[in-house]
């Protein structure tokens, strides 16, 4: 559906580009794409108000993303909302200072600030202009005219140089069409003609057209509801007091006069949610999606009402279904508030779901299971059975951290070197002091070729035990791996790997390029005084013994 909405919005086939990507967001309404793409397709439509709320949607969904804080720019800018436009684009700035897009929207909506205060420049700016002449009878011909296109080509350009083309009918043709008034009836280059007299225009004004009569039960329904929104002014004022007896008493009031609004149940529910007593906030919010689909009330209203009635599930503790309330809710109206909210309590519901799985005993069988499944060389199943024993521990189980030992061995036979590496860091993590852990980690640091990162990792463990055997053998085959560089026993190849390899490393490639430790390295080349001052700062020579490990740099 993505890829047809895409294909529609590249033909300029909005309408049916925005029924794609709702499709999509029907099948994923967790994907902020979809709602950037749709929310551009509202745009070209210059449905900007909707264009807006799939903006913030996706906003809320990708909060760092700067392509939604232009969506959001770009629907603002299109309302008008110029500084609200601007301080939105600012913002994606913050996250990607030199995303092209934003520089432009931005840049866009400073303009649109200036030409406000010249309303010529902003009618001629207007991309529509010609497609106007073009498609008005009275001045589609015109565009055939070499001469007439230069004019306006030309006032583009310069918006004062109007002045030049004023007895020319054919500009008062097209500023009508443009303006959508008719200039015919005022005769060129006549502006001297005198306005029509005051009193003729006053005898006009004092005639208005006679208001319909309406029958008495038309005025008494008029005058409740005009009482009704009174009760409810004195309602709202009430529950900002947190008077909530008091207020309840007007909502009551209020839905006495008018029995056609369905706001008054909703506050009424407010109060009742403030006051702890979600059951009636309950029932009003249920009564109020009732009545609204009665009176067919406006979908944001019926939405509100689902979400305040899912608020209130959330407090009783019903998560399962207060979810379900709030994924109702957004299917009447996408709000990014009921979307937070229902992505808080899947959370919650992951949580209590994780929690009810921990199961120490189980844990230990499963622990055992791997252990045996590991001496048998048989690692996928040994992985499998390590998975759920940390499942089953919960992620403060007792021992975590030598299950973890476990499954990056298991990883490490199974030449999974990334998950074996998550897994030892995450061992040392949970216990600093086991050092098994940092055997873990350096083995498979060493089998990555990361041999200075692996001597690093086995010296840590040392610290810990230094009597410990497998770390004192790590050291040594690491170093005698690092040295190979140096005694030349490495073939072109082997080194040229090797550097690679470094060079992707984000630690190397920031000592490569501070500005400090480049002075460093010339000075060892150049300058033997410098670099025996050098020689004496511990850090210098930490960062250069890293480029020695990684094989870029020779000492002699």
């Amino acid at each position: 559906m993505q890829a047809k909405g895409n294909e529609a919005f590249a033909a300029k086939r909005f309408d049916e580009a925005v029924s794609y990507f709702t499709q999509a967001i029907d099948v994923d309404p967790m994907n902020h794409v979809y709602y950037s793409n749709r929310s551009a397709s509202y745009a070209s439509l210059k449905q900007y108000e909707k264009a807006l709320e799939d903006a913030e949607l996706c906003i809320a969904l990708a909060p760092e993303w700067p392509k939604a804080f232009s969506r959001k720019g770009a629907a603002l800018h299109g309302l008008g909302r110029l500084d609200e436009a601007k301080e939105v684009y600012q913002a994606g700035l913050k996250h990607d200072p030199e995303n092209a897009l934003l520089k432009e929207g931005l840049k866009s909506v400073e303009s649109s600030g200036r030409a406000s205060s010249n309303p010529g420049k902003s009618m001629f700016d207007d991309p529509s202009m010609m497609a106007k002449i073009a498609t008005d009878p009275r001045t589609r011909e015109l565009l055939q005219q070499p001469d007439f296109v230069a004019m306006m080509s030309e006032i583009q350009k310069d918006p004062n140089a109007i002045s030049k083309y004023l007895q020319d009918p054919r500009m008062m043709k097209a500023l009508s069409v443009m303006m959508g008034i008719d200039l015919s009836a005022q005769p060129a280059g006549n502006t001297e003609e005198p306005p029509p007299p005051a009193e003729d225009k006053m005898e006009e004004d004092a005639a208005p057209a006679p208001e319909p009569e309406m029958s008495e039960e038309e005025k008494k329904e008029k005058t409740d509801k005009e009482k009704a929104q009174e009760e409810k002014a004195r309602g709202n004022e009430l529950y900002k007091q947190r008077k909530f007896e008091d207020a309840i008493l007007h909502y009551n009031q209020a839905m006495e006069l008018d029995k056609k609004d369905i706001s008054y149940l909703t506050n009424r529910s407010a109060v009742y949610f403030e006051m702890g007593e979600y059951d009636k906030c309950i029932e009003d919010c249920d009564k109020a999606v009732e009545l609204g689909r009665e009176l067919r009330a406006d979908y944001k209203l019926i939405a509100r009402a689902m979400t305040r009635k899912g608020n209130a599930l959330v407090k009783k503790g019903d998560l399962a279904e207060a979810l379900t309330v709030y994924d109702k809710s957004l299917m009447e109206h996408r709000n990014a508030d009921t979307l937070k909210r229902l992505q808080e309590v899947e959370k919650q519901l992951k949580d209590a779901e994780e929690k009810a799985y921990i199961n120490p005993a189980v844990a230990t069988e499963e622990k055992e299971k791997g252990n045996a499944c590991f001496k048998e060389q048989k690692y996928p199943d040994a992985v499998a059975h390590y998975t759920e024993a940390i499942k089953r521990l919960g992620p403060t189980g007792e021992d975590l951290h030598k299950v973890y030992s476990n499954r990056a061995a298991c990883y490490t036979k199974l030449g999974a070197f990334y998950e074996a590496l998550k897994d030892a860091n995450k061992c040392i993590e949970l216990e600093p002091t086991f050092v098994k852990g940092y055997i873990r980690k350096g083995l498979v640091q060493f089998f990555m070729k990361e041999f200075d990162k692996a001597m690093e990792t086995y010296q840590e463990g040392l610290k810990i035990e230094p009597s410990n055997q497998e770390l004192q053998e790590g050291v040594r085959k690491s170093m005698f791996e690092i040295n190979k560089a140096s005694r030349g026993e490495l073939s072109p190849e082997e080194l040229k790997q090797r550097q690679d390899h470094a060079l992707a490393d984000p630690e190397i490639q920031s000592i490569l390029t501070d500005p400090v430790m480049r002075q460093v390295l010339n000075d060892f080349q150049e300058d033997p005084k410098a670099a025996q001052q050098h020689a004496k700062d511990p850090g210098v020579m930490a960062k250069l013994q890293k480029l020695v490990n990684a094989g870029l740099v020779q000492m002699r």
